[in-house]
């Protein structure tokens, strides 16, 4: 039996299964990308809902395991040596995870490197950019008056959107013919920029015929559509 008493977190949301590993996440963009790579992956896991509208992130026990105070973290029991491993922040457990198993991801180095590439380029512009979308669109900062924060973000969006079109021409995933990290990091921000921000409209999706049908494939693959509902939001 595997011990996790380390770590404080444990005491808050105990594991049922600590042999498993052990997520704590929210559906959101960010969360569901870790969720995701699991269930494609068929690794064991946990799944703790970790209700960031009543502010569960800042609670010292979440804290001692993710300083950041963001979904998703995790603790993986049988890390590297056979150690418990705690980690934080999405792209790098996509890394971890991807690397653990030898999938979703190219051995070659080459391959590996561009894979890495396309997860930082979400990580570093498209998920800040949608996420200031949607705050301004659907969120509080839809009542400013002065608009130009908006205009700025959903200008940089499409550029963005743009970028990501170029990619996908001719390919059927971001890094070709085989679906990685890179899918798995992007999709979630893409599906919640026209779906739960509701801002297709603003951003001329409908002119990202590329992106669109790369969004449809993702989201037909049954691994996408479990990790879109895991943890069950409370």
């Amino acid at each position: 039996m595997s011990d996790l008493s380390a770590f404080p977190i444990t005491r808050r949301w105990p594991a049922q299964h600590p042999e498993r590993l052990q997520l704590y996440s929210l559906p959101t963009p960010n969360g569901v990308k870790v969720s995701i790579a699991l269930e494609e992956l068929g690794l064991a896991y946990e799944p703790h809902t970790i209700n960031i509208g009543a502010n569960e992130t800042w609670t010292p026990e979440f804290l001692a395991l993710n300083p950041n105070g963001k979904i998703p973290a995790i603790i993986d029991p049988d890390g590297p040596g056979g150690q418990p491993l705690a980690l934080f922040e999405s792209g790098a457990i996509l890394l971890y995870l991807a690397e653990k198993t030898g999938k979703l991801m190219s051995t070659d180095p080459a391959s590996r490197y561009e894979t890495l590439q396309w997860v930082f380029f979400q990580m570093a512009a498209v998920g800040p950019m949608f996420g200031q979308v949607g705050f301004f669109h659907k969120f509080a900062g839809k009542d400013y008056e002065d608009k130009r924060p908006l205009q700025r973000y959903v200008s940089e969006s499409k550029r963005l959107l743009g970028v990501l079109e170029t990619r996908l021409q001719g390919r059927s995933w971001i890094m070709g013919e085989e679906f990685t990290i890179a899918d798995i990091s992007l999709l979630g921000w893409v599906r919640n920029l026209v779906g739960f921000y509701g801002a297709g409209e603003l951003v001329e999706y409908h002119s990202f015929t590329g992106v669109q049908a790369w969004l449809e494939r993702c989201l037909q693959r049954p691994a996408v559509q479990r990790g879109l509902e895991i943890p069950a939001r409370p």
